[in-house]
């Protein structure tokens, strides 16, 4: 008699809104996944359907399900720093952080992407590309040869990336961005949507523009307690 396939392991979503919305949709295309719910600090929400999908209340839900998997899906640009504290809240080992990979998105064989990171729909990684951890990426974006993307880096729908570039932790790239090759975002830093970049952008700091130019410094952003 042939053996049963695999119970489908349960994921947890901490984050019900764009990015936890987007990425729960990407969920249903994925086999061996089963989401249980959402996770979300808001004591008023516990309860509540998102997109038919129920939040199951705070950081207990997660302690309540120890055999799930969690991805923390908060993007906000105004928040860019939350994946960062609710993961360190959490104080979960690497292991139960799921990384997550819409079917129509292609990994080259010599890239490497880390726990709790998020890749979107027709999201093309093409050589040696290095995603770090609880990395959120949007749809239809390009990461080229040699690019080094570093932990809690969010990077929007569209944005394109030259070879050899390096995003700093916690950085944020608008939607429609293009990097030039070689080029290193600091960390922290926000790059506005459309910008084209064409050198360095330092720590903490706004670009905007074609050719991008530096704006004002990042502001402080919180997302999550």
């Amino acid at each position: 008699m042939p053996d049963s396939p695999p119970e489908p392991r349960g994921l947890l979503i901490y984050g019900a809104g764009g990015f936890g919305r987007e990425t729960a949709q990407a969920v249903t295309a994925l086999p061996g996944r089963r989401l249980l719910g959402f996770v979300d600090d808001d004591p008023d929400r516990a309860g509540v359907l998102v997109d038919g999908v129920a939040i199951l209340g705070g950081a207990k839900a997660v302690e309540a399900a120890p055999d799930a998997q969690v991805v923390v899906c908060v993007g906000s640009p105004a928040g860019y720093d939350g994946r960062r504290r609710i993961v360190e809240r959490l104080g979960l080992p690497p292991a139960r952080y799921a990384t997550l990979l819409h079917p129509s998105a292609w990994v080259s064989p010599s890239s490497r992407i880390g726990p709790g990171s998020v890749v979107l729909a027709q999201t093309v990684l093409t050589a040696s590309a290095r995603v770090g951890a609880h990395v959120a990426i949007m749809p239809h974006v390009t990461v080229t040869h040699d690019d080094v993307v570093e932990d809690y880096a969010t990077i929007a729908s569209g944005v394109r990336l030259g070879g050899g570039v390096r995003v700093g932790a916690g950085a944020y790239l608008g939607a429609g961005a293009l990097i030039r090759q070689g080029v290193e975002i600091g960390p922290g830093a926000l790059v506005g949507m459309g910008a084209v970049v064409l050198r360095d952008v330092p720590p903490g700091e706004v670009w905007v523009g074609s050719p991008a130019r530096y704006l004002r410094p990042a502001p402080h952003r919180k997302e999550a307690p």
